[in-house]
């Protein structure tokens, strides 16, 4: 009787180890996949941070920065260093060919005298400043048109970012991640 039980038990032990192996087998591949996918993202955003958005022009490379300068302290709700940065922006603009309307948004900037109105004249800004960014051109990097449908009272605004990750410069805190990227730029 028991060499019967043992006999029948055996078997069934057998498929249920190999399962189990099986399974293990299964479940290292997909780790496997998992750690390769996973490095190939590390990679991709290695690649992008090692290629900085560089401008074609270099007069235009100084003043995208001064806006991203700007951009950041509108995230940031900061309408002090929204000012500085609407001031180097608008000097900067005055050295570009055709930059004038840059320097006008820039200059109503540093003037505005709240948060809100900064972001109003940031719209306008914003335009110009991909306009010249598809004009000049990128020597490396990219740079995302992003937007948002419910700033410029629900008509919908958009701005430039280096980054594919939402950060809305018309909301700061309030709507951190509204938008969507629209454009990539290279």
């Amino acid at each position: 009787m028991l060499q019967h039980a043992i006999k029948t038990a055996l078997p069934v032990l057998a498929v249920i180890l190999l399962a189990a192996c099986g399974n293990s087998q299964q479940q290292q591949q997909q780790q496997q996949q998992q750690q390769q996918q996973q490095q190939k993202e590390q990679q991709e955003h290695q690649q992008a941070a090692a290629a900085p958005v560089q401008l074609k022009d270099e007069k235009a490379q100084a003043v995208y920065q001064h806006y991203v300068h700007l951009t950041t302290a509108l995230i940031n709700s900061d309408a002090n260093e929204a000012k500085v940065a609407g001031t180097a922006i608008e000097a900067g603009a005055k050295e570009l060919p055709g930059g004038a309307a840059i320097a006008k948004s820039a200059q109503q900037i540093a003037l505005a005298g709240s948060l809100e109105a900064q972001r109003t004249q940031y719209i306008a800004l914003s335009r110009e400043m991909i306009a010249l960014v598809r004009s000049t051109g990128l020597n490396s990097g990219e740079l995302y048109v992003d937007s948002c449908p419910m700033a410029n009272d629900s008509k919908g605004a958009a701005w430039l970012s280096a980054s594919k990750e939402i950060k809305n410069p018309y909301f700061g805190e309030e709507m951190m991640t509204c938008g969507q990227v629209k454009e990539t730029i290279k």
